[in-house]
């Protein structure tokens, strides 16, 4: 038995940061989140030359985690509880921002030099209620500590979550399940998540048919299923291999008050975030050397 589909887009295209370009699912006009699931920007494909790679500089975050796998190109993240770390192909950065933290996300120092191919994404999972003001944390996860799941003509690199009887190495706050799933042409992928998790399939190369109706996916769509017991069954279709990023996670049903960086459960939460970071209350980036 087939999951239900629910929608099918393409996603928005938009400039974010220092002005790189975005392709993003949600949130947009489509979709406003996949809770708990707050947003899913891909970055690139994009190649830079010499000086002109961009990122995103000093900014604050509370209330939520925000997730960046890289495929291709160097990230270096840094901030203010003196969290630091370069990622590279295949790498995670998983921050929990919490109460609050001040942090960059930029092109590494070599490819801002060199220049260089850049291709990854970011995604923000919201906290819930209970755990908004949880101390920031940050967990930078080695390509060589992803859990890797091999089938017949498809494969999983899994993130966070369990899936086909796996557990990925992220420690998470939330239910949920965050997998790159990869599959030849030709080759069939199924794979189930709890029946009561929101689940979402965002494609960034080739193409496949989906559902039981054989819907075709394409590149830079997103599918959004049912809340339903049912296989997410992925039927490679081009010459190239399918790929996407699979989501699913609980819902956690509560008030969301966004506003930028800071996404909590009410207005007055909201406003009390950026007085805390107005007053420096979220610490800031140490320079250089110190």
């Amino acid at each position: 038995m087939h999951r239900a589909i629910k929608n099918i887009f393409t996603a928005a295209r938009q400039q974010e940061g220092a002005g790189f370009w975005v392709n993003r699912p949600f949130p947009t006009a489509n979709l406003d989140m996949l809770d708990p699931f707050l947003l899913l920007d891909e970055m690139g494909p994009e190649t830079f030359a010499a000086g002109e790679a961009k990122g995103a500089p000093d900014h604050p975050h509370r209330g939520f985690e925000t997730v960046t796998y890289i495929l291709e190109g160097e990230f270096e993240h840094k901030d203010s509880t003196g969290g630091h770390g370069v990622i590279t192909a295949g790498d995670v950065q998983w921050m929990t921002a919490g109460d609050g933290v001040v942090h960059s996300e930029m092109p590494s120092d070599a490819m801002q030099q060199k220049g260089g191919k850049l291709h990854g994404f970011q995604l923000w999972v919201n906290l819930p209620q209970a755990k908004k003001r949880v101390p920031p944390r940050y967990q930078p996860l080695d390509q060589k500590n992803i859990a890797l799941i091999e089938r017949d003509g498809w494969q999983v690199r899994l993130l966070a979550g369990s899936l086909l009887g796996v557990d990925g190495p992220a420690a998470t706050h939330t239910s949920i399940i965050y997998a790159h799933v990869t599959v030849q042409p030709g080759a069939i992928a199924s794979f189930e998540a709890p029946a009561t998790y929101n689940c979402g399939l965002y494609v960034f190369a080739g193409s496949a048919n989906v559902g039981e109706s054989n819907a075709l996916l394409e590149k830079q769509q997103f599918v959004s299923y049912e809340r339903a017991a049912g296989a997410i069954e992925i039927e490679a279709k081009s010459d190239e291999p399918f790929e996407a990023l699979f989501m699913g996670g609980e819902p956690l049903n509560e008030p969301v008050a966004r506003y930028g960086p800071f996404v909590m459960n009410t207005r007055a939460e909201l406003q009390e975030a950026v007085e805390d970071f107005n007053a420096g209350r979220m610490g800031k980036i140490a320079p250089e050397g110190l």
